[in-house]
């Protein structure tokens, strides 16, 4: 339905860096969120500066989101980004929301020196540990030009203030919002990988990259006593440390036992396999692949890091470990593969947890942000008036 005549729509461009299958959870925020957001308020569209291609962008396209690719092809191609200036300029975009740390530092850069009245800055996850230039950037650039620099957790805001300092009162925390994933029919995982019901099987879904520690998961996978029986662990997903992960597992004992299934589209199928899910990293902000097994019950053990302790009570809606600690996370697994009971009892209220993070009450509050900080500047948006979307 048609708004009233004479009331603008809100201009928001969202800018990641990109788009394509094997991206991980920032990019499909990003994407579910541009869909989300109420399109009698907000015309939205979304820019990735390097590629776009696979579901993320069919999503858009379904959603009646506009969207459009810079095709940087590396860190120092910086030509394309004349093209982002101008478009932010023609289109009078009201909100540029970047999202990841190459966005937030050319899309502040840029969205500031083409006028554009907000500039939000929002950083998804890392450990706010080395690379010196990165936190010199985020504490003096980024934090200093972006109207406000989101974090997903409290634990992950303090850290952009006393680590890189940022400045407080531009700071700001919004949890992510749990963002089903666009799905191929899935089939039995169990009968694929030729094990009965009975089989204990711990499973992930995560990219294949150091800060994810599955060498981790597969050392506690290797200590799980072998009165369990001859369990199975899978990890789903692509990535760098691929070769690496197959060498831990040969080097424990457990190649036969470990399954590296590769990117897959039928994540919910494999949780519903799983009897205990879990996540190993390092570090991570908010990830959407805790409120996947939130919502789909199956029980999760998690390293004690980043947002993770701020959706997960410990003993109540899932098992908190520390990081890097292969004993007390193999610990955790056990417990779970011998209690059934339990298992089911934090599922339930795992997912009673995941109702606060559903993306239509995320999306709003990024709406009642980008209102606030619009009237704190004068404008009310100055699209064209609205209409209904498809």
């Amino acid at each position: 339905m048609a708004e009233a005549p004479g009331r603008a729509r809100t201009r928001v461009l969202m800018l990641v860096d990109s788009l394509y299958d094997g991206t991980g959870g920032a990019e499909r925020f990003a994407v579910g969120l541009a869909a989300a957001l109420p399109p009698e308020r907000y015309e939205v569209a979304v820019c990735a500066t390097r590629t776009s291609e696979g579901s993320l962008p069919a999503g858009l396209e379904a959603a009646g989101v506009g969207q459009f690719a810079l095709g940087r092809r590396g860190r120092f191609d910086v030509l394309p980004f004349g093209r982002l200036a101008r478009h932010l300029r023609r289109a009078r975009i009201d909100v540029l929301h970047c999202h990841k740390f190459g966005s937030n530092v050319w899309g502040t850069l840029i969205g500031r020196a083409a006028g554009v009245p907000v500039v939000i800055a929002h950083e998804h996850t890392w450990s706010y540990e080395g690379q010196p230039l990165r936190r010199f950037l985020d504490g003096r650039v980024v934090g200093r030009l972006a109207h406000r620099f989101v974090a997903v957790s409290e634990a992950d805001r303090r850290r952009m203030v006393q680590v890189e300092h940022v400045p407080e009162e531009r700071t700001l925390t919004i949890p992510t919002g749990y963002v089903p994933r666009t799905e191929a029919a899935g089939g039995d995982l169990r009968a694929e990988l030729g094990v009965d019901d009975g089989t204990p099987l711990v499973g992930t879904v995560a990219q294949l990259r150091p800060q994810k520690a599955l060498d981790v998961l597969i050392d506690a996978f290797a200590r799980l006593p072998e009165e369990l029986g001859p369990g199975r662990l899978v990890i789903a997903g692509e990535g760098p440390s691929r070769a690496d992960l197959e060498q831990a597992a040969a080097r424990l004992g457990v190649a036969e036992r470990v399954h590296l299934l590769g990117t897959r589209t039928d994540v919910s199928a494999i949780l519903a396999a799983l009897d205990v899910a879990a996540m190993s990293s390092d570090f991570e902000g908010l990830p959407l692949f805790a409120f996947e097994c939130m919502t789909s019950g199956t029980p999760l053990v998690a390293t004690n890091v980043g947002g993770l302790p701020e959706v997960i009570d410990d003993g109540e809606t899932g098992l908190l470990v520390p990081a890097r600690d292969p004993a007390a996370l193999a610990s955790a697994l056990e417990r779970l593969l011998r209690d059934p009971a339990l298992r089911e009892r934090l599922a339930a209220a795992a997912r009673e947890r995941a109702r606060d993070y559903e993306l239509p009450a995320i999306a709003a509050r990024f709406g009642r942000l980008y209102d606030e900080l619009l009237a704190e500047r004068g404008v009310s948006g100055r699209g064209p008036a609205a209409t209904s979307r498809g």
